[in-house]
């Protein structure tokens, strides 16, 4: 097509005060379709990347853009959870919530988690599974065959949607994020029956349950995270928000552990220490039940967030190492 095709939706939304607007799902899908298929000039796809984001991020527009990514990649193998992973955050050390999604899969729930941490500055989840003896998933096969054999899979980005792993690489480029960031924690690519999310900041939970809502996706737990992670460090009380279809949204309260000690574990060692219990380091194994009790919240296997938490240790307890 033709890049004068392009420009009318960044004339959309780049027109003035009182006549720019968003776009609808369907134009979002039309642009963003053309920006995965090379039909935009670069100059193009910076110009609607950044206008997007400074007029903030709209449910339906983000819906366009993850249906649009839906349709440009294969579908992934079947599973029962999906888990994004692209936290960026600048205190996140060690992948603590890794842990909750080994033990969750040693139970019996197949987990597909699926992310990127090239912009992060702690311990890559790649790195973190290498140290465990796991390797990331390099192709759909691959994936199958890991959730076959031990029910746990992680498709990096760049294997799952190259063409979305090179737009999430212009923030090298802009010094900043783009909706893609948020449109890839909702790729979804099993189209599970449950999904568990973290963001950063407390405005894009509206998005991502209202991307929920459109995309009538079954189930979706969406909560503030650590570093941006489906990570929860329980030493506050917090919400976690659920999207159901036929229930609309809810809010869960998750008690805090008041009096945990301060992180002592750095480094992989201790990482896979806490994994094999070689080592007790009381605030990590508590981020990792409350992570753990997260994830069964969200596939809606215990009622309460004290259901939730008994049943997360017993997991935990009983994890294949």
């Amino acid at each position: 097509m033709p890049a004068d095709a392009f420009a009318g939706y960044v004339a959309t939304l780049g027109r003035g005060p009182g006549r720019s607007r968003a776009l609808t799902r369907g134009e979002a899908f039309d642009a963003f379709t053309m920006v995965l298929r090379g039909a935009a000039d670069p100059h193009q796809v910076g110009a609607f990347l950044m206008l997007l984001r400074y007029r903030g991020e709209d449910p339906e527009e983000i819906s366009g853009i993850v249906q649009a990514m839906q349709a440009s990649v294969p579908a992934a193998p079947a599973a029962d959870l999906d888990w994004p992973s692209y936290g960026a955050g600048r205190t996140r050390e060690l992948p603590w919530f890794l842990l909750a999604a080994l033990a969750l899969a040693s139970s019996g729930v197949r987990v597909l988690m699926h992310g990127s941490n090239d912009f992060g500055t702690g311990v890559a989840v790649a790195d973190a599974l290498a140290a465990l003896g796991v390797q990331p998933s390099l192709s759909m096969d691959a994936a199958a065959s890991a959730l076959d054999g031990r029910n746990f899979a992680y498709l990096p980005i760049a294997t799952l949607a190259p063409g979305a792993a090179r737009l999430l690489g212009l923030r090298h480029l802009f010094g900043l994020r783009s909706p893609v960031n948020t449109a890839v924690r909702l790729l979804d690519p099993a189209r599970a029956p449950a999904g568990v999310d973290g963001v950063f900041h407390p405005p894009y939970i509206d998005v991502h349950l209202g991307v929920a809502e459109r995309l009538a996706r079954p189930r979706l737990l969406v909560l503030k995270g650590g570093g941006g992670e489906a990570e929860r460090v329980p030493a506050k009380p917090a919400l976690a928000h659920l999207w159901t279809t036929g229930a609309g949204r809810a809010e869960i309260a998750l008690p805090g552990e008041p009096g945990l000690p301060a992180a002592v574990a750095s480094g992989l060692l201790s990482f896979t220490d806490v994994w094999r219990g070689a080592a007790h380091d009381a605030r990590a194994l508590a981020t990792v039940r409350a992570t753990l009790a997260l994830a069964l919240l969200a596939l809606g296997r215990a009622g309460d967030a004290m259901a939730a938490d008994r049943m997360a240790g017993e997991i935990w307890a009983g994890r294949s190492r």
